[in-house]
C-alpha cells in the first residue's frame, strides 16, 4: 500500500503566507471532495480529478492500494482571526467546537479551530467525503489525522461512543 498525505483541496495558511512561505503538507483543507488543484500534471482546471483516479488505477493494477490521510479535525479557517471562506459564513456554530460563550473557537487541534465533527451535518459531511473517496475515486482506506477530534462532542468533551465514528464503521461501503 502507498500512504498519500492529505490531497483534499486546500488553501495556503494566511499565517505563512504572512512570511513568506507557503503549505505544501496538505494539512490545511477546504474542499473534503475535490484532490488539490496544484497536484494536477496538465494544470487544468478540474483535470486534477481524472489525473487522481488515472493514479489510484495505475497503482491498483501493479497491486498497490491507495490509503489517504484525511483532516476532519480543523480546517484551512482557523480561529478567530483567520479567514471566512466557507464553513464559517455558512454555519459557524454548526461545524465549529465553540468556547462555552461562543465568541472563540475551541482549540483542541492546536490550529485554531476544531471541526464540530459528531454534529449531525458535520457527520454526513464526513461520512459523504469518505464514500465519495471510496466510490469515485477508489482508494481503499483512510488514516485519520488526529482522529481522537472524532471523539468530542459540541463542548469538546471526549464521548465513549462517538456517533461519527459509529456511522463511518457501521457504513456498508466504509466499514
Amino acid at each position: 500500500a502507498v500512504e498519500l498525505m492529505p490531497v483534499h483541496h486546500y488553501v495556503q495558511d494566511h499565517y505563512l503566507q504572512e512570511r513568506g512561505l507557503r503549505n505544501y503538507w496538505g494539512y490545511n483543507t477546504l474542499g473534503f471532495f475535490a484532490p488539490h488543484h496544484e497536484y494536477s500534471a496538465s494544470g487544468s482546471r478540474g483535470q486534477q480529478v481524472q489525473e487522481f483516479k488515472g493514479m489510484v488505477k495505475s497503482l491498483h493494477e501493479a497491486g498497490i492500494e491507495v490509503i489517504l490521510d484525511v483532516v476532519f479535525n480543523h480546517t484551512a479557517e482557523g480561529g478567530k482571526d483567520g479567514p471566512t471562506i466557507s464553513f464559517k459564513g455558512i454555519d459557524n456554530s454548526t461545524y465549529y467546537i465553540l468556547e462555552r460563550d461562543r465568541s472563540n473557537y475551541a482549540n483542541y487541534t492546536g490550529c485554531g479551530n476544531t471541526l464540530n465533527s459528531n454534529h449531525p451535518i458535520v457527520r454526513r459531511l464526513i461520512v459523504d467525503s469518505l464514500r465519495y473517496w471510496v466510490q469515485e475515486m477508489h482508494v481503499d482506506g483512510f488514516r485519520f489525522d488526529l482522529a481522537s477530534i472524532l471523539s468530542r462532542d459540541e463542548d469538546g468533551n471526549p464521548l465513549p461512543n462517538p456517533p461519527v465514528v459509529w456511522d463511518i464503521e457501521s457504513d456498508p461501503v466504509l466499514a
